[in-house]
């Protein structure tokens, strides 16, 4: 088969530059478009240049959604929650599948995801780590093994300049062990923890936050009940793990019938 060709959506960001090393390092995808915002001081330089790759790519950056699709076989998206309704829109104009690893989405943008995918294919995964996905899966068959009184907490930390929290992936893992408790994460979440609160509800998922340094990503899910406790954890040593993902799903997506899907369809773990 010959290379998937890739459009990088954020290309300037730290997401955006790992993607640009992982694709530079193969053979089974190549670089068709690159993405940034429309202030960005990478506009008009070669996507290479932007990457440190030490080598041009031959394709420049551009704030042009259309030219950075318009020979692709798949968008990757890490933006920002603010662009990803415009990136959406793109993608189902030009009926390109598309993975938006881009987190902090709120309901609308949801909801716009749910319509786009009857007409491309699509993944949302705030995080393509092979090893958080299959953490997932885990916590869920943990929380329905284990009786209600255990306590369910998500621990989470990443680098100072992530701004949503909780993240992405603690929210996944959340809902992963609210269902396997047979309800929604709604229904249970009791948010962050904070000083003077109130006291913990039964069955309630609660959430502990840290921001500091140059942290990759940490999540660890507790399982605490009578006399003991149960830890999940999954640590991100360097962001490559999450760009060497989010290329395997592109591939996987390019050709793929409209419909949303998830990594654990990606990794096969559904």
């Amino acid at each position: 088969m010959t290379p998937t060709r890739v459009a990088v959506l954020g290309v300037s960001g730290r997401m955006g530059r790992s993607l640009l090393h992982a694709i530079h390092e193969g053979t089974d995808y190549e670089l068709a478009g690159a993405l940034a915002s429309a202030d960005s001081p990478a506009l008009g330089t070669d996507a290479g240049e932007v990457a440190g790759l030490g080598r041009r790519l031959g394709v420049a950056v551009t704030a042009d959604r259309a030219a950075a699709l318009a020979s692709a076989d798949v968008a990757l998206d890490f933006t920002v929650a603010a662009a990803v309704g415009a990136n959406l829109a793109a993608c189902v104009a030009r009926g390109c599948p598309l993975l938006i690893g881009t987190t902090g989405l709120d309901g609308g943008l949801k909801a716009a995801i749910d319509t786009a995918a009857a007409r491309i294919a699509l993944v949302e995964a705030p995080n393509t780590s092979l090893g958080v996905n299959l953490l997932a899966q885990l916590v869920a068959q943990a929380a329905a093994s284990l009786p209600p009184e255990y306590d369910i907490e998500i621990l989470e930390a990443h680098h100072r300049y992530k701004v949503d929290a909780p993240s992405g992936t603690a929210l996944r893992l959340a809902e992963a062990a609210a269902a396997g408790r047979g309800t929604s994460l709604a229904a249970v979440t009791s948010g962050v923890r904070s000083a003077g609160g109130t006291a913990r509800r039964a069955g309630s998922i609660g959430f502990a936050i840290m921001r500091a340094g140059d942290l990759v990503g940490e999540h660890t899910v507790m399982l605490a009940g009578p006399g003991e406790r149960l830890e999940l954890s999954h640590r991100a040593h360097d962001r490559m793990t999450f760009a060497y993902g989010a290329l395997r799903a592109a591939g996987w997506l390019r050709g793929r019938a409209a419909g949303r899907y998830t990594m654990a369809d990606v990794l096969g773990l559904a």
